[in-house]
């Protein structure tokens, strides 16, 4: 009997003990709140703010105000363009390159469907709401990647994996127009590397285009138009970060490039490449800056796999596109 009791009440004090536990445990609701707080007083954040009342637990600040008079807020259906960095609470990941990555071109609605997180999106919707808008955002762990992260590998490698449980800091500019923000990208990166004397195509299908011729061609022979096919026997595509993505043609083999009656280019070449080309003659030089939209525009460039090459709404440039032979029709 004695023994009876006893095991009773070794039984009851566990619950008892069990019961206390889970009350004094935080849930994930309080661990990100905690979480958050901590990043902001550590790193000395001020200004960001939270919605009265508003459970999500997403703390943002406006960093640049887009316009508002006359302006409905975003909503789902809405198409918005904006480019993003990224940084985990643990430092352990982090990603700040919005030349090459980090854009987003869809529906509001789709940006949790592209791999962002809900919180992301939720914010945008109701926290930011306007094109030209810039902003930061802290987004809890629960409406970022959740208990199991995101990610290939371990998380202990840097930028590989973000690990469960982890809060986000993002850096957000909703854009109000892609085309003026490529334009932007493309003036500022001439600015920085002191790159002058280009043309400017401000209609037309070319519009946004930016060349130099640097040598003249011959003069003599065909003239590259809608319907032309034409040897191209030195280039260099890189970026607006001046990461090379096409070194060009090996030397002593020059590619051929043929358009169609219409102009369409094949042999995968972008629309902007062949509309700055139209008119050279053979032995023409020229360097190019190709808005996202006369690229690879929002899909990107894939290679012969399917696998995404060039992001989204990337600008490109070519340097040094020498011209070979041109034989028309």
């Amino acid at each position: 009997m004695k023994q009876t009791i006893f095991t009773l009440l070794l039984i009851t004090s566990i619950g008892l003990i069990s019961c206390r536990k889970t009350q004094n445990d935080p849930n994930i609701t309080q661990y990100d709140a905690t979480q958050i707080q901590n990043y902001i007083s550590a790193n000395g954040l001020t200004g960001m703010k939270s919605v009265a009342g508003d459970t999500s637990g997403i703390y943002y600040q406006i960093l640049s105000q887009g316009s508002t008079a006359g302006v409905t807020p975003l909503d789902y259906s809405d198409s918005v363009a904006f480019v993003f960095t990224l940084k985990t609470f643990d430092g352990k990941y982090t990603s700040v390159d919005t030349v090459t990555g980090n854009h987003f071109d869809g529906l509001l609605g789709h940006v949790s469907a592209g791999g962002l997180p809900k919180g992301l999106q939720s914010a945008l919707h109701d926290l930011i709401k306007y094109k030209g808008t810039r902003a930061r955002i802290l987004i809890p762990s629960r409406l970022a990647y959740g208990v199991n992260g995101t990610g290939s590998g371990s998380s202990s490698n840097a930028n590989s994996h973000i690990a469960g449980n982890q809060c986000i800091d993002y850096y957000v500019n909703i854009v109000s127009s892609v085309d003026a923000y490529d334009d932007y990208l493309i003036n500022d990166y001439m600015k920085k590397n002191s790159i002058s004397g280009y043309t400017h195509v401000t209609s037309g299908r070319g519009r946004g285009l930016y060349y130099k011729v640097t040598t003249p061609g011959s003069g003599t022979g065909d003239v590259i138009g809608e319907a032309s096919s034409y040897l191209v026997s030195a280039y260099t595509g890189k970026y607006l970060n001046d990461v090379v993505f096409d070194p060009g043609p090996v030397a002593g083999s020059p590619t051929t490039f043929s358009t169609t009656g219409d102009g369409i280019t094949t042999f995968g070449v972008v629309p902007g490449f062949q509309e700055a080309t139209k008119g050279l003659t053979t032995g023409a030089v020229i360097s190019i800056f190709i808005p996202s939209r006369l690229g690879y525009g929002r899909a990107g460039g894939t290679d012969a796999n399917g696998n995404m090459t060039i992001g989204s709404n990337v600008d490109l440039y070519f340097s040094g596109l020498t011209i070979g032979t041109v034989t028309n029709p």
